[in-house]
């Protein structure tokens, strides 16, 4: 009786050791966490400022500069990012291709990559041609062109400046160039970019007139602003734009 007993015993054992591994293993695999989907970072990023606030004054105020880079060009960035939450594909975008291709854009965000897209591209180029002990007149290849295409500097400047002081509330003057070097004087409103109407038109000197860019220094005098930026326009950076564009 015994020995039945010890048999039954060990078969009884023999079958529940495998089933208890078995559902071990079932229990881990359960528990295993899932690949989450990994989607690309969003294609906005406010850089830091490439200088002090305070490096333009006293043509461009240290107040001014922050409340215009760490508040406006930041609300920019925000927006986007928020706005290409639910387009992954979109995301995989650069900034500069979306607003190059609004009509590739769905309608129903079309408006908003349009004003923060081109707030963003707009304010990053802004910052980088512009540095502290600058301005003067032009050099390299970009002297040369402005001398061909407008007679002198000075004559350019006055050209310049009228596009900016001529502008209707918010917007940009621009130098623009072709990809064959040619460069030509235009104007957007709000925070258009010339290369959002005109794939050949890049540009490679900015100047922004909306208020927030000199209202706290200069109040409503926008040709007194306009006249004392050019103090502060980093013409390496120019240069580099200008040999950027005919490689486009």
């Amino acid at each position: 009786m015994q020995a039945i007993f010890r048999r039954i015993l060990i078969l009884f054992v023999g079958l529940l050791v495998p089933l208890f591994f078995a559902c071990q293993s079932n229990s881990q695999v359960d528990a295993a966490p899932s690949a989450a989907p990994q989607l690309s970072a969003s294609p906005a990023k406010l850089d830091p400022l490439p200088y002090d606030y305070a490096a333009l004054e006293p043509y461009i105020d240290a107040q001014t500069m922050r409340l215009h880079h760490d508040k406006h060009h930041a609300t920019y960035v925000n927006n986007i990012n928020e706005t290409l939450k639910a387009y992954p594909d979109l995301q995989k975008q650069s900034v500069d291709s979306l607003i190059q291709n609004l009509n590739q854009v769905p309608e129903a965000i079309r408006t908003k990559i349009r004003n923060n897209g081109g707030g963003h591209v707009n304010h990053t180029m802004f910052w980088q041609i512009m540095a502290p002990k600058a301005g003067g007149t032009p050099t390299g290849a970009v002297a040369k062109a402005i001398d061909q295409t407008f007679g002198s500097f000075d004559a350019f400047k006055q050209q310049f400046n009228k596009a900016g002081a001529d502008r209707f509330g918010s917007g940009w003057a621009w130098l623009v160039s072709d990809r064959q070097g040619k460069l030509s004087i235009t104007s957007t409103a709000n925070q258009d970019n010339p290369l959002m109407s005109n794939p050949n038109a890049y540009p490679i000197l900015g100047n922004d007139v909306w208020e927030h860019a000199y209202y706290l220094k200069y109040q409503n005098r926008r040709a007194e602003y306009l006249t004392n930026w050019w103090n502060v326009v980093n013409w390496q950076a120019v240069n580099q734009r200008y040999a950027q564009a005919q490689r486009k």
